[in-house]
């Protein structure tokens, strides 16, 4: 599973860091994490595919997190794209991709568009949820956390042989978690396997002032994705603007005790992300500023 920060910036972007989105990378598998304005190019340049498999899970209507869509549908489109895009927001979602559609012309491809009213699991599949809970922040905004399922532990080839299992179609269904019958004896899984493997889980807060309901979300998250859009000598503007200080995004953090802490969506104000992490580390250790293009790669235990 690879986690790719697209776009960094606060509501300004810089020439270094392009407007909010973060994709993960499920096999062939794309979810998107809002769309600022450049957000097609920006999957050029990281080498993110058009045609996945996609889900698209917007935080709030605001240009920096919304802009994208249109030229990413447009450039789908140009691509001949036939495989149906799911795109999941705030209530407003449909309106702004109809009216965009009417202007620029309506996507070659199936758009399924969710509005998210209420808290809870908005997205259920045997590999994983996607669970979303309300923002705090100027608008009606959404935080989101991925869930994956546990995985079957780690197969190990010679406890089957050891119990005569026949290499093949059996061995798949252990791996898989299944038990098979050899001989009229039933082999369980975990004759044959490690224990069993915790999905891994990723947290993105969007655009939020420090929220009680994301903490309890975030408890024991492989990775938390927070805003930092200020430094804590701003704390009162971020909390009137419904946004988070790096510190602030660091106690986050420790509370929910992640593993590990990203901060994006910097302002302007703030070229050096080494600042920035200054004030989040002694309160947090494993903490990165990400950087547009940052790869990160979540391995299962």
């Amino acid at each position: 599973m690879q986690v790719t920060f697209l776009g960094t910036s606060g509501s300004m972007p810089t020439p270094m860091r392009g407007s909010s989105s973060v994709v993960v990378r499920l096999g062939r598998e794309l979810l998107m994490f809002d769309c600022g304005e450049g957000t097609q190019r920006q999957m050029v340049k990281a080498h993110v595919g058009f045609q996945r498999h996609m889900k698209i899970f917007i935080s709030h209507l605001h240009g920096d997190h919304v802009l994208g869509l249109p030229g990413l549908l447009q450039s789908m489109s140009l691509l001949r794209r036939e495989k149906p895009l799911h795109i999941y927001g705030p209530i407003g979602l449909v309106q702004y991709v109809k009216a965009f559609s009417e202007s620029l012309g309506a996507p070659g491809f199936p758009v399924v568009l969710y509005e998210i009213r209420e808290s809870g699991v908005i997205f259920y599949s045997e590999k994983y949820q996607i669970i979303a809970v309300p923002a705090i922040h100027r608008v009606t905004a959404w935080s989101y956390c991925f869930i994956e399922a546990d995985r079957p532990g780690r197969f190990y080839p010679e406890k089957a042989k050891e119990l005569g299992v026949p290499k093949g179609e059996l061995w798949g269904l252990l791996q898989d978690g299944e038990s098979v019958m050899v001989e009229d004896r039933v082999i369980e899984s975990s004759m044959v396997s490690g224990p069993t493997r915790h999905g891994r889980k990723i947290v993105y807060s969007g655009d939020t002032a420090p929220n009680p309901e994301l903490v309890e979300l975030s408890r024991g998250a492989d990775l938390l994705i927070h805003e930092s859009t200020f430094m804590d000598d701003l704390a009162e503007r971020a909390q009137e603007d419904g946004h988070t200080t790096a510190l602030q995004a660091a106690e986050i953090a420790k509370e929910a005790d992640v593993k590990k802490l990203v901060l994006t969506h910097l302002s302007s104000r703030y070229p050096d992300p080494l600042v920035v992490l200054a004030e989040a580390k002694p309160v947090f250790d494993n903490v990165v500023v990400a950087e547009d293009f940052l790869e990160l790669t979540l391995e299962l235990e």
